[in-house]
């Protein structure tokens, strides 16, 4: 295995920049297809309702294979699994472009999402292989946390290019020349991976979580339709839950088990993934309803609403790669995290007052860049921690653990946030109660921010040096 002290120092910062791509892309294929809803509707057939099919198709699938992919990298080795979620991705990215009907395009996100399940938690276990034990660890974290917000703003801004000066299909095509460029310098610049587990593969484990998980967000979606309490809905809400209990029981009693629950009983890792899952919710909902405010009641065009959610890349990657990792090393992963998450709680409360006849300069960018601040405080501490608190061999289910809580965080709550905005918009929505939905929406957000805020303040108790990137590495 390769180590920091064998690996040249320009080697190992031209793998975290692969690393980081990745993690970029990964996030960027959530939000790059955004700006282009309203043409792929009217293209191949969605339905209002259904249309958030087209973001959870993905993050479902990204989600509830995230733990495979992590069991997949400690069996096969990080890089192996690594190179393989880029080939599946592609696939997807080519099926989902060139889809002409609703169950095509569904199919290409679903195949997206299960290359992007094998790329994350592989990533991770690579940057801890690049950087674990080095002073740089901090830093390489700060790097590789700030792209998931930059690669969602930038999918948003490149979605509104792309759809307004080529066409829609061009938002997932755009994933193939960034994936073909990793591959081409994955070989040079990132480490061969042995095995660091032995073991079958827990399938029945992988598929109860993703059926469970996509037939729950599927009940809360459809509940818009279909009403809260019908067959339909409690069906599927409760099938969902049985799998995933399903799930819980296979694994308690797995010789190989997908995740191991004893890694749940870690109240670090715990509320570290607690934190992922109610920073998923609030901050992917309020980029989602945050660009349909821009387009469907300012009337901003595709590019413009891209380009006008861009001031939140630029002070997210100054407060994680320059503020964050100094804040956390003076105050601990807890403070960093329970105030970062109020600060984005204010900036949600803050869009909540959103105006059908408001302004970019009024209504959304100080209350974006505040959201901005506080995801940005949160994020990286929050990361660090889930991946600190597991067992060096178990580092590739704690990476696919955090990332999942992460995205169906993002899922749930964009599923359910979606039912109360159609709830209030109904099927022929006037400005003023797109508006009133999109309000409800981002109070809605407000509300997990702040339960996850005091989540944290309860269930974080560890020592703050615990919770320190360089830690990981002292203790192992």
């Amino acid at each position: 295995m390769s180590s920091p002290t064998t690996a040249s120092s320009a080697k190992r910062w031209l793998g975290l920049a692969l690393i980081a791509t990745a993690q970029f892309v990964v996030i960027m294929d959530t939000s790059i297809i955004g700006v282009a809803l309203p043409d792929i509707q009217r293209d191949l057939g969605f339905t209002p309702e259904s249309l958030s099919w087209v973001f959870n198709a993905y993050v479902v699938t990204f989600g509830g294979l995230l733990l495979l992919g992590g069991r997949l990298s400690d069996l096969f080795g990080a890089r192996k699994i690594f190179v393989t979620g880029w080939l599946v991705l592609i696939a997807g990215s080519l099926i989902a472009g060139a889809a002409s009907t609703v169950g095509a395009e569904i199919v290409g996100r679903v195949v997206q999402g299960a290359g992007s399940a094998l790329i994350a938690p592989a990533a991770l276990t690579l940057l801890m292989m690049l950087f674990g034990g080095t002073q740089d660890l901090p830093k390489a974290f700060a790097i590789y946390g700030a792209a998931a917000p930059i690669g969602g703003s930038a999918g948003v801004f490149l979605g509104g290019v792309l759809t307004e000066y080529a066409s829609w299909p061009w938002v997932f095509y755009i994933t193939v020349p960034l994936a073909l460029a990793v591959l081409a310098f994955t070989a040079t610049a990132l480490p061969r991976t042995p095995r660091k587990a032995a073991g079958s593969i827990d399938f029945t484990g992988a598929i109860t979580v993703t059926a469970g998980l996509a037939a729950v967000v599927f009940g809360v979606v459809n509940a818009a339709e279909a009403g809260w309490f019908t067959w339909t809905t409690l069906g599927a809400i409760g099938g969902g839950v049985l799998l995933l209990i399903v799930f819980f029981v296979v694994q308690a009693r797995s010789r190989n088990p997908l995740l191991r629950l004893g890694l749940l009983r870690a109240p670090m890792l715990a509320a570290a993934n607690n934190a992922q899952l109610m920073l998923g919710a609030a901050w992917v909902s309020m980029w989602f309803f945050l660009n349909l405010y821009l387009q469907q009641v300012l009337g901003a065009s595709a590019f413009a609403a891209g380009a006008a959610l861009l001031p939140m890349t630029g002070l997210v990657v100054i407060v994680m790669v320059a503020l964050a990792p100094r804040l956390l090393a003076r105050f601990g992963a807890k403070a960093m995290i329970v105030s970062g998450l109020v600060i984005l709680a204010g900036g949600l409360a803050w869009l909540s007052f959103i105006r059908p006849d408001g302004s970019y300069a009024v209504d959304v960018l100080p209350a974006s860049l505040l959201a901005a601040l506080g995801m940005s405080l949160a994020f990286v501490p929050s990361l660090g921690t889930a991946i600190n608190a597991a067992p060096p061999a178990e580092t590739g289910v704690a990476s696919g653990l955090v990332s999942t809580s992460y995205q169906i965080g993002s899922a749930l709550g964009l599923a359910i946030l979606t039912a109360i905005v159609s709830g209030i918009t109904g099927v022929a929505p006037s400005t003023e109660t797109l508006t009133q939905g999109y309000s409800a929406a981002f109070l809605g957000a407000t509300i997990v921010a702040l339960l996850g805020a005091l989540i944290t303040a309860v269930a974080m108790r560890a020592p703050r040096t615990v919770t320190t990137p360089p830690a990981h590495a002292n203790a192992a």
